[in-house]
């Protein structure tokens, strides 16, 4: 299995525009170590030809313009078989109108995912105007082949609890927010990605165990980061995102977990672990936790 990094900011990317936090400033100005981001998505592939992207950023076009893999054959077959929803936020899915010009649209979500969409955002209902846009339900727990089974990939989606606050109420509170676990049947190797967790539950734990890539949450190093800076008012947790460090942090939970690549993801523009040189950056190279940049490749 093959997993291409497209994004791996947060929400805005890196730089944000209209932040001047001392993260952006650096990647403006070159005065530490660091690289921009666009935000959060990712495509897999069990032979390089066929590929699933999981989130739809709005950074979708420059994100497959920057891999060839993903460029289209003669006469506009495009290598994109479907794109695979964890939530309906504006970041994860905005790209899928950027997705208007092709022939259709294959959209896994879950049932709250797709109301949301729908009825609230209106992302699909828009774009259902321009393409055909063929929804396959997402039921956490179930087994489902992604191509066809010639690969042998497949994926098993999971409830990931929040109580984050809906921004479009009316929508069913179960599968607001899911993880993937993909496995390649001929290895026998699953990857995980969870690019939001509010809290690392023994229920999401155990969906973690004996994978061999984890691509997972990693928003904010504080829980108290963007209120510190005077950017918000609300908490990590409060935003629907353990923070990394700290008590209930997510690296004390992982770092002993015997995962080959611990990877963190969407990273939001004033998380210090994006400056390479920065202490918080040393402490997870010490784990052995790997920070996700563009382009990103793993092979599982």
């Amino acid at each position: 299995m093959w997993v291409r990094v497209l994004g791996s900011a947060a929400g805005g990317g890196f730089p944000q525009w209209n932040c001047g936090c001392p993260q952006c400033r650096a990647v403006r100005t070159g005065a530490r170590p660091c690289v921009a981001r666009s935000q959060s998505s990712i495509a897999v592939s069990a032979d390089r030809k066929q590929w699933f992207l999981f989130n739809a950023s709005p950074d979708i076009q420059s994100q497959i313009e920057a891999f060839p893999d993903l460029h289209p054959d003669e006469g506009r077959v495009v290598r994109l078989q479907a794109v695979l929803l964890t939530d309906a936020e504006l970041d994860h899915t905005l790209g899928l109108l950027l997705m208007r010009e092709g022939r259709g649209l294959e959209v896994h979500a879950t049932e709250s995912v797709h109301e949301t969409l729908t009825t609230g955002t209106g992302v699909l209902r828009t774009l259902e105007a321009y393409c055909p846009v063929k929804w396959q339900p997402v039921v956490p727990g179930v087994e489902v082949p992604l191509d066809d089974g010639s690969h042998g990939l497949s994926y098993r989606a999971f409830d990931v609890p929040t109580d984050k606050s809906m921004r479009f109420p009316g929508a069913a509170t179960h599968g607001r927010v899911v993880g993937y676990r993909l496995t390649d049947a001929g290895s026998g190797r699953s990857l995980v990605y969870l690019p939001c967790v509010q809290r690392l539950t023994p229920e999401v734990l155990e969906e973690l165990a004996d994978c061999s890539g984890l691509l997972i949450d990693g928003t904010c190093w504080r829980d108290d980061e963007m209120p510190r800076l005077g950017l918000a008012g609300k908490t990590s947790r409060e935003m629907g995102h353990v923070p990394i460090a700290g008590a209930g942090g997510s690296l004390e939970l992982l770092a002993s977990l015997p995962i080959d690549r611990k990877v963190y993801i969407h990273i939001n523009n004033t998380n210090p672990v994006l400056l390479e040189d920065s202490p918080e950056r040393r402490i997870l190279d010490r784990h052995g936790i790997e920070v996700a940049a563009d382009g990103l490749e793993l092979e599982i």
